[in-house]
């Protein structure tokens, strides 16, 4: 049987036999966790215990976290004990960064290769093209001048001295070991591509390159054909170009299918027109 000095009042009978006053907090450490006990009131003017039970974990931190962790707190926590206390510290989850370069990256000498993308070291991020000076083109003085003329004249030939060194696009024939300037021209007289092709209108909306070919190729050999469709629909647009490798031959579909029904409409077909010059 229990000796009576044994038993225990509870907190709460000495919160009442103490008139009020609230007990101080406690701490008790033990099985690797830390028990803090605290007493306060509610909102509604009642005495409360509130428990909060901490694991005690240790880790390895850097020197600067160590030597932080042994300064001296100051202002409303200058006489707490160490570590957070919660009435004047809120304690967050962890954040965890993680560094994607590092010391031994950044004093890598760089291989140069993205050069281009570093800001340029010069002030100046215009030059005008008349007198190369730092001011815009639009506004230099000299733009009217026989010196302006003058300077126009050898940017113009220092240009087409390094004109071949650029990326800039050159046409097949005037590239090195081509034709040469005007040798890919025709003389006067030349068959053109459009000597032998007919325009064949009036197709209906539901014709396809095989209906086409179907058409002609009975004429004689055909080099290529063109049918004419709408771009958000797909479908015929009416009408359609036929270019045949010999000009008999498309004499020939001309004479025979102008006028000649085809899905219920009557074909029109005729000499492609080339385009006239300006």
């Amino acid at each position: 049987m229990p000796v009576a000095d044994d038993i225990q009042s509870s907190w709460a009978d000495e919160v009442e036999i103490d008139q009020g006053a609230l007990p101080p907090p406690s701490e008790v450490v033990e099985n690797g966790l830390k028990i803090v006990t605290e007493y306060k009131y509610d909102n509604d003017n009642k005495k409360v215990k509130i428990v909060r039970t901490y694991k005690i974990e240790k880790r390895v931190v850097s020197k600067s976290i160590a030597k932080r962790k042994t300064w001296s707190k100051f202002g409303d926590s200058a006489n707490d004990k160490p570590g957070p206390n919660p009435a004047t510290t809120n304690v967050s989850e962890d954040v965890y960064m993680q560094f994607i370069t590092s010391k031994e990256e950044s004093q890598r000498p760089d291989d140069g290769e993205l050069d281009g993308l570093k800001p340029q070291t010069s002030s100046v991020i215009f030059k005008c093209r008349t007198c190369q000076g730092d001011h815009w083109t639009l506004s230099c003085p000299f733009m009217h001048s026989q010196l302006a003329q003058a300077k126009a004249s050898e940017a113009a030939k220092a240009a087409e001295a390094k004109a071949p060194a650029t990326n800039k696009y050159v046409t097949p024939f005037m590239r090195e070991g081509g034709a040469g300037r005007g040798a890919g021209r025709e003389p006067p007289g030349a068959r053109r591509d459009d000597v032998a092709a007919i325009r064949i209108s009036n197709l209906s909306n539901c014709a396809v390159e095989a209906d086409l070919d179907d058409l002609v190729k009975g004429f004689g050999p055909v080099q290529k054909l063109y049918l004419a469709k709408e771009k958000s629909t797909g479908r015929c647009k009416g009408f359609a170009y036929v270019h045949f490798k010999f000009r008999a031959d498309a004499a020939k579909a001309i004479q025979t299918l102008n006028g000649y029904g085809y899905d219920h409409l009557i074909l029109n077909v005729e000499w492609s027109k080339p385009p006239q010059n300006n």
